[in-house]
Parts: structure tokens; sequence; C-alpha cells
């Protein structure tokens, strides 16, 4: 498909994309809730979590929470989890610390972890924090052995703060009992659900305005049926607006309604 849409509505870049800057985000109540629980979690060196569907929002305020915090001071290690055993866990989480390290033993690499983590926040002061998203896909045997990984000094320091992101599936894993001890350092917990019409039409309008458009295309037809098509979900959003805006453009037509986006819903899951 090409970009002619944008010409047609005066459109200054590509609207509805995933990499905007931190400025141009949407300060949601929810969006400051999860920066809110990041920074306790933080404060107290204990685990969270930021549950909620595919298209949601996690990995935007994971973003957002993330970025607020100074690089002179905090070392955020970020890991994209896998279905993967313990091991591979570890050495995601070597690479993160740009440790190099040619053993494949356990032990040596959770030593090698742990000193590494120890001389930052001792030596260089800095501060860490670990993300792992997509949390929800990791193994049972990690989620029993992962909080083996935050104790420093027997236990008595909280030296590495964790934030697991994933799906709902998320929280069914860490109510099984080998799950216990992990889940006992949960302080926070923050879910994101789909936004209602009011929601969604105030992130259509914030989204046109970002590709330098101030007029709402979209009518009142266009924005339900992208709420419903949605679920509320921003990912899908973007997804049936940007494909509504471009049927439109097809038909020639100054405001996008139901059909145009009718039509984009063919394109999309």
């Amino acid at each position: 498909m090409n970009d002619n849409y944008r010409t047609f509505f005066g459109l200054n870049k590509e609207p509805f994309g995933a990499d905007i800057s931190l400025s141009e985000i949407l300060k949601t109540p929810e969006l400051v809730g999860v920066k809110d629980r990041f920074d306790y979690v933080i404060r107290l060196g204990a685990i969270g979590l930021v549950t909620g569907e595919v298209g949601s929002g996690k990995s935007t305020a994971l973003r957002y929470a993330l970025e607020k915090l100074h690089p002179s001071e905090y070392r955020p290690l970020y890991i994209t989890a896998s279905s993967g055993s313990i091991m591979e866990f570890y050495r995601q989480f070597v690479d993160a610390l740009d440790i190099h390290l040619s053993s494949n033993s356990k032990a040596i690499m959770v030593r090698m972890i742990k000193k590494e983590i120890t001389n930052l926040i001792r030596e260089k002061k800095m501060k860490i924090v670990l993300i792992v998203d997509e949390a929800s896909l990791m193994r049972l045997e990690v989620f029993a052995e992962l909080h083996t990984i935050c104790q420093f000094e027997k236990d008595s320091k909280p030296w590495l703060p964790i934030i697991l992101a994933g799906q709902n599936n998320l929280i069914d894993k860490l109510t099984w009992r080998s799950s216990q001890s992990l889940a006992s350092r949960i302080v926070a917990k923050s879910h994101l659900e789909g936004v209602d019409l009011k929601g969604m039409e105030k992130y259509l309008q914030h989204h046109l305005t970002i590709a330098g458009v101030d007029q709402m295309l979209f009518d009142p037809t266009a924005a339900t049926a992208i709420h419903q098509g949605s679920g509320g979900l921003f990912r899908k959003a973007n997804h049936l607006a940007r494909g509504a805006l471009i049927a439109a453009t097809v038909d020639k037509s100054g405001v996008v309604n139901a059909e145009h986006v009718r039509l984009a819903a063919t394109e999309v899951f």
C-alpha cells in the first residue's frame, strides 16, 4: 500500500506508529499508574508485575517508565524472555550485563552475574533494574529458581529489583506452589486493559495531532467501529485506524466512517 493517504489528509508523517518519542506518548492514568508502581518496586528492590492482553500498551508503559530513569544513576537491563530453560535465561542475563563468558556452568554464570551487579552497585554507584518482557513465556522451572538471583549477602541487600511483564497467564504461573518464593517478593501489580470509547477517541485524536492534523478525521461511527474492532487495545486500533485512512483516501472521502474501518478490518487479524 502506498502513502498517498498522507498527502490526501495532510499528514506530515506515518500516523499511529509505535516509534513515537517519549514526549509524544499519551499520558493515560493507566500509564502513570505503571510508572508509579515501577518506581515503588525499584525503591524497595522488590519485584513488580505488568500484565495485559497483546497490544494493550505494556511495552510502551515500560519504555515510558524506563526513560524517566536518570542514566547516570541507573543501569536498566532488558531481557525478552523465551520458553527456554533456566540456563537460557542466565545466558540472556549474562549478555545483558556484557559479560564475556565461555562456560556453560550454571553456578559460574550465577556467580559472575552477582559479582558484576555487586561491582556496579558498590564500585560504580549504579542502581540496577531488570526488565523481563514476555515473562509469561517462561517455563515453571524458571519461575521456581528466579528468586535466587535476587539474593545478595544472605538476602539482606535488595540490589536487583525485577519487573516481569507479560500476558494474563503470567499470573497463573505465579500461583503455582513452585513459584511461591518468587511470588512472595511481588509488591506491586499493574494490569492494562482496553480503553473505553471515550479513551479511544482521545487516543485517535492524539495520534492525528502527532502526525500534524488537529481536526478529528474519524466520525463517531468510525471511532466506535475502531473501538469495537480492537477491543480497546491500542496496537490493533493503530492498524485499523491507519487502514481506514487508506480506505477513505481510495473513496476520496475527507472523513473516515465505519465502512472504511470495516474495509480495514479485512486486512488485519
